[in-house]
């Protein structure tokens, strides 16, 4: 069979996944599956014979799912359970923000509103608390932030463990998961007295490459005056230190950050006006940066022109790892976009979906 790229799309009312050849001239799209419940996380998990979609499905009155396709994503069932606290801990689940591959064959790692991180061994049948960062002794002074108290990502780097709470800030651990500490050390906080506190920054995403070890990229909640420039990071060694990399940026705010396939170098991210979460002046834009952040190239051939209110979550940009690579994003407006030539082009694919949460992409 020739290989197909994937890609699913979780929306504000369910997940669709729009499918194409290597050529990606024509996307067919199909759904929405778990019509009108939230899809906030998904995984493309290809480590078995076959792949598996994982998708989240987060209601508030029927409560929070994890669907399972094993025909890339023709038909979707239920797993047997969902991350639960247990019945004496005070915590309800209140949404599921990031699904990831564990170190076994069939582990996976969830994390969830109120941030905490859970774990199968078993293809996401069963789930149990991973203790070590759900009741780190820092977990009950986390407060929300405006997007809630979520865990929203989940970073693995060989026996390293990388985690992304807002507002909690970055955990790593280096223990394969067992143990975890707060490594922010040059990560500012703009909405507290402290700039600079051991825990509670406010980080929206952190992205990593498997060909250069020690190095991270961080989106974190930058866009104020007296302090600038402490929204775009970057770590040399491991999360353990962080420099900033915003100079040259229309904004230091944003949520996504994406890294090249095949280039650590070569970074993306989507500067965002702090007031109103949409392009500055209106003009939407990716911006790319070839040499880890030091320069930034703004992207925009194919974006409208002006009055373009887009708004691109933290989860909702992504890349494949094609020869010569294309770039999605989604919007909460409803649009899919497409950055052909490593994002030199950018076409719609989709222009009225429901708003989109998350946008993950496979070539299988």
């Amino acid at each position: 069979m020739a290989e197909r790229l994937i890609l699913c799309i979780g929306t504000k009312k369910g997940l669709f996944i729009a499918e194409s050849t290597k050529t990606r001239r024509k996307f067919e799209l199909r759904g929405p599956f778990r019509p009108g419940v939230g899809v906030y996380s998904a995984l493309i998990d290809q480590r078995g014979a076959k792949p598996t979609i994982f998708a989240s499905s987060c209601c508030p009155f029927f409560g929070m799912k994890i669907l399972r396709s094993t025909d890339l994503g023709q038909t979707f069932k239920e797993t047997k359970s969902a991350p639960a606290f247990p019945k004496d801990d005070g915590r309800a689940l209140a949404n599921i923000w990031s699904l990831e591959p564990g170190s076994g064959k069939r582990d996976l790692l969830c994390g969830v509103e109120p941030a905490s991180l859970f774990r199968s061994n078993d293809g996401g049948n069963s789930w149990e608390l991973v203790p070590g960062i759900s009741n780190h002794e820092h977990a009950r002074q986390w407060h929300p932030g405006n997007g809630g108290l979520c865990m929203h990502t989940i970073v693995r780097e060989g026996n390293r463990v990388h985690l992304g709470i807002s507002t909690g800030g970055h955990y790593l651990s280096e223990d394969g998961g067992k143990t975890f500490n707060a490594s922010n050390n040059g990560v500012s906080a703009g909405f507290v007295p402290d700039p600079y506190p051991e825990f509670g920054q406010c980080v929206h995403k952190i992205a990593t490459h498997p060909d250069a070890p020690g190095r991270l990229y961080m989106q974190n909640h930058g866009g104020w005056e007296d302090r600038p420039g402490i929204g775009v990071l970057r770590s040399d060694d491991h999360g353990h230190t962080w420099r900033s990399i915003a100079a040259g940026l229309p904004s230091d705010f944003g949520f996504p950050i994406v890294v090249h396939p095949h280039d650590p170098d070569t970074v993306y991210v989507v500067p965002l006006d702090p007031a109103t979460r949409t392009c500055p002046d209106n003009r939407p834009a990716v911006w790319r940066s070839r040499n880890g952040g030091d320069k930034w190239q703004r992207l925009s051939k194919g974006f409208p022109k002006k009055e373009s209110y887009f708004t691109i979550l933290r989860d909702a940009m992504t890349i494949d790892h094609l020869k010569s690579p294309s770039l999605y994003f989604g919007t909460t407006t409803g649009q899919l976009w497409i950055g052909r030539e490593s994002g030199d082009q950018w076409d719609c694919l989709f222009d009225s979906l429901p708003p989109i949460n998350c946008v993950k992409v496979a070539v299988v």
